[in-house]
């Protein structure tokens, strides 16, 4: 054989080794994710099928007995709640976040304690600030009841949290309080990325702020913002505790979302099956969600 056929051996056996050896990286964590992702997420599929109590041994195959009882009970409302509170959970902060983001890149003064002030809100724990705004929505002894009826803008006290018309305005507020301090950090990053050179042509071209915002600054950030908007959207599609710490879906279901709903049919219903085949169908709109964000990367990406 000769020297070169040889070499071309070597190369070979050694490129066979170096992959083999990458499998073998991989496995500990491909085993993880099969142990506690892929098999709860199979399984729990699987119990979808069947009518299973928590507080009773085995469990009946039921086909798709609880989807239908899903698609012919309360789905539409549970979807059309959800679908609410995260529109508004999602556009709110989106424009705090952009406002707040155009103002400190203009170079505001003390710009930097307030953007260190404006990040407070998103390092509190979830269920701190629920805490927190459930006393401010109190009906009896709220700031927010206070602070209007001395101001003379209600005659009488709001029960915000207990009335279905405002119940679901006050979980997007509390949710909106937590949320625009990470859209603003991402708005902020890709304004700080814009030629400042361009915002001079378009001032000495006679182009006012508001021209030059939809002409330079939008186009500019126009991706970074479409993402930010999807992953949020993403979150808020899911979110559970703000919800649950304030009205645990009521009253009357007005704030009844997806995961509320799987937890109450779960843990309180103890119907497990149940609760799973709600679980394959919120999923389902979630996968649909994370196409679109894949889709919208590749194309960043590309």
């Amino acid at each position: 054989m000769t020297s070169a056929g040889s070499a071309g051996v070597h190369e070979h056996r050694r490129t066979l080794s170096q992959g083999t050896f990458a499998v073998l990286l991989t496995l500990p964590g491909l085993a993880l994710f099969a142990a506690i992702v892929l098999y709860p997420l199979l399984s729990s599929l699987v119990t979808g099928f069947f009518q299973q109590d928590l507080r009773l041994p085995g469990r009946t195959f039921v086909g798709l007995g609880n989807y239908a009882d899903i698609l012919g009970e309360g789905f539409w409302p549970i979807l059309r709640h959800t679908l609410v509170f995260t529109a508004g959970a999602t556009l709110a902060p989106f424009v705090i976040g952009l406002a707040l983001a155009l103002a400190l890149n203009s170079g505001i003064r003390g710009g930097g304690f307030l953007r260190g002030l404006f990040l407070f809100p998103w390092v509190i724990p979830g269920v701190v600030v629920s805490f927190l705004w459930m006393w401010i929505f109190n009906a009896n002894y709220g700031v927010l009841n206070g602070a209007l009826l001395r101001t003379g803008l209600i005659g009488e006290s709001v029960n915000w949290l207990g009335e279905p018309a405002t119940a679901m305005i006050a979980v997007i507020v509390t949710k909106t309080w937590t949320s625009f301090p990470w859209i603003m950090v991402m708005l902020l990053a890709g304004l700080q990325t814009l030629p400042p050179e361009l915002h001079e042509a378009a001032s000495v071209d006679g182009a006012g702020a508001i021209r030059r915002f939809f002409a330079v600054t939008w186009p500019g950030i126009r991706s970074i913002a479409a993402i930010t908007l999807l992953l949020e959207f993403i979150w808020n599609f899911q979110h559970f505790d703000t919800i649950y710490v304030l009205t645990g879906g009521g009253p009357a279901n007005a704030t009844r979302t997806f995961a509320v709903a799987v937890y109450d049919d779960a843990f309180r219903g103890f119907d497990l099956g149940h609760a799973t085949a709600l679980g394959g169908l919120w999923m389902l709109l979630l996968l649909g969600l994370v196409a679109v964000y894949l889709r919208l990367s590749q194309r960043e990406a590309d």
